[in-house]
């Protein structure tokens, strides 16, 4: 373990010390609706999801109820994002035109993003569109965080108030985590990484041509190489905060493009 190792793991200590009384703070604020910062800049959005679900956010729920509302909320997550990869050919955001995924990796993806596990048996920047990524794969990373995070706030309210039935509500729980949360912390993340050079666009592939032209296994020579571009800050910064570990590209933080500088 050299010395560089060393520093970089004591100042990755520091921060998460530093930041987990204040942050901790902030999040039993937000999921005992107590007023934060945020609820005037997200809370018009709240109220509005509410309405347009038919959710009364005050409405207790037991543990019944609390764990049928998760059953059925990523039930539909699942179906929904299985359905995006199957059909991915036909639907937008596909400059590069990557073909639908076969029904048992369209299966065994959807099944890790929506329970947080995100294993990936493919290749990102070469199997998934824009759509999939950002659509599918990014929606799942915010939702699958923030049911999570939810569950383990109404456990904490089960053993908090021993003989309450009620633990929250479910929706609200969720809806809390994504808006108060996890999202301005990752539309922060999310700037700092373009900062230090992780892409975020929507133009097509670059094709670039090579100063010094290789040979490959069959003996053809290679003069240009492919450059894959894609929204990958956005998606990247949640990947962190959530402890997804599905990545934009296939290597993951290995690429360049995920993780261009030490910071």
């Amino acid at each position: 373990m050299t010395a560089n190792m060393v520093m970089q793991g004591g100042l990755y200590l520091l921060a998460i010390l530093a930041l987990a009384w204040p942050l901790g703070r902030y999040m039993a604020r937000v999921y005992d609706a107590e007023p934060t910062w945020a609820a005037r800049i997200f809370g018009p959005a709240e109220r509005l999801l509410y309405r347009l679900a038919g959710i009364d956010p005050q409405a207790e729920m037991d543990w019944k109820k609390y764990a049928g509302a998760v059953l059925v909320f990523n039930a539909a997550g699942f179906l929904l994002l299985y359905a995006i990869l199957r059909l991915q050919a036909h639907l937008p955001l596909n400059p590069q035109g990557c073909g639908s995924l076969s029904p048992a990796l369209a299966f065994n993806t959807a099944v890790s993003f929506v329970t947080n596990t995100n294993w990936q048996a493919y290749t990102g920047e070469a199997a998934l569109s824009y759509f999939s990524q950002m659509i599918g794969l990014t929606v799942q990373n915010f939702l699958s965080a923030a049911t999570g995070m939810a569950v383990l706030v109404a456990l904490i309210r089960g053993i908090r108030a021993r003989a309450a039935t009620a633990i929250g509500n479910f929706w609200a729980d969720l809806v809390r985590g994504v808006l108060y949360v996890l999202l301005p912390l990752s539309l922060l993340l999310a700037v700092l990484l373009v900062g230090q050079g992780v892409v975020q666009s929507l133009d097509p592939y670059v094709s670039a041509h090579l100063l010094e032209p290789v040979k490959n296994a069959g003996g053809d020579w290679i003069t240009t190489q492919t450059i894959p571009l894609g929204p990958a800050a956005s998606q990247v910064a949640i990947k962190q905060l959530g402890t997804n570990g599905g990545g934009f590209f296939g290597v993951n933080s290995a690429h360049p493009f995920e993780n261009p500088t030490p910071l």
